[in-house]
């Protein structure tokens, strides 16, 4: 962010979208995301994961064996939660940590609710070691949701307001700055409605969505690993003697050497 205003515009931003996954739908996507997690994470290892912001209440990173983790609040408080994790305050496109001194990255929803989803993955790409992995998660946008966020006056409010990035974009965007896309998920195939019972009843979609249209999940889960970066070898200057030969004096030859030494 370039100044407080901007910082405090995505503060805002992130309470209200924090509310929302409060309510049934919103409950019912963290469940299923965190159960992703769960499957993901304990696979992943290091020393140092961190989170950044936090959509809503349950812990995403609790299946994680990574000793030390962080989660980074993109609003305007801090607090301790225990004696290995801690919530920190900080900016999505200015990390507060040194280069590659990160092992795990989870971007959870922050891509589409930020003004510069590049920046955000270049501060990940300096954040994180050689190896290191990334974990993302965002909404698609050509999914029933997507049609839904146009229908009503709530399309002005999170999560519908945020700026939608399909897998294959962020692919693209990853393997420009290096990395290499290990798996892609995708999931919650319901409408989004506001009753948590009627939610439940149309269980259905999931099993329809899963079976015949496995790509058009309102989520997507990505995970990429940070390739290391290899050398290029210099090709060495053979004919750079020829610069050091007096003008007119022929060059040495094998079959030259032979003959003087046969004399």
């Amino acid at each position: 962010m370039s100044n407080q205003h901007d910082y405090e515009a995505a503060a805002r931003i992130w309470r209200r979208l924090r509310a929302w996954f409060q309510l049934p739908a919103g409950r019912l996507l963290l469940e299923q995301e965190c159960a992703q997690m769960e499957s993901i994470l304990p696979d992943l290892f290091g020393y140092y994961l961190l989170q950044v912001g936090r959509p809503g209440r349950v812990d995403l990173l609790s299946a994680s064996r990574i000793r030390y983790s962080v989660i980074m609040s993109l609003e305007s408080w801090v607090r301790t939660r225990g004696q290995n994790q801690t919530d920190v305050c900080g900016q999505a496109d200015a990390l507060p940590f040194s280069t590659e001194s990160l092992d795990v990255v989870v971007l959870p929803h922050v891509l589409e609710f930020t003004s510069d989803p590049h920046q955000v993955l270049r501060e990940v790409d300096r954040t994180l070691i050689p190896e290191g992995h990334v974990v993302i998660t965002g909404f698609n946008p050509w999914s029933l949701w997507t049609l839904w966020r146009w229908i009503g006056w709530w399309r002005r409010n999170p999560p519908w307001s945020g700026r939608f990035h399909s897998s294959a974009k962020v692919q693209d965007w990853l393997g420009l700055l290096g990395f290499d896309t290990l798996m892609t998920r995708s999931l919650v195939y319901y409408p989004p409605v506001r009753h948590g019972a009627l939610i439940r009843r149309l269980r259905v979609f999931e099993y329809l969505g899963r079976r015949f249209q496995p790509f058009t999940g309102a989520v997507y889960v990505l995970v990429a690993r940070k390739r290391v970066a290899t050398l290029t070898p210099i090709t060495p200057r053979w004919r750079l003697r020829d610069k050091l030969l007096p003008t007119g004096v022929p060059e040495p030859t094998v079959r030259s050497n032979r003959q003087q030494q046969g004399k």
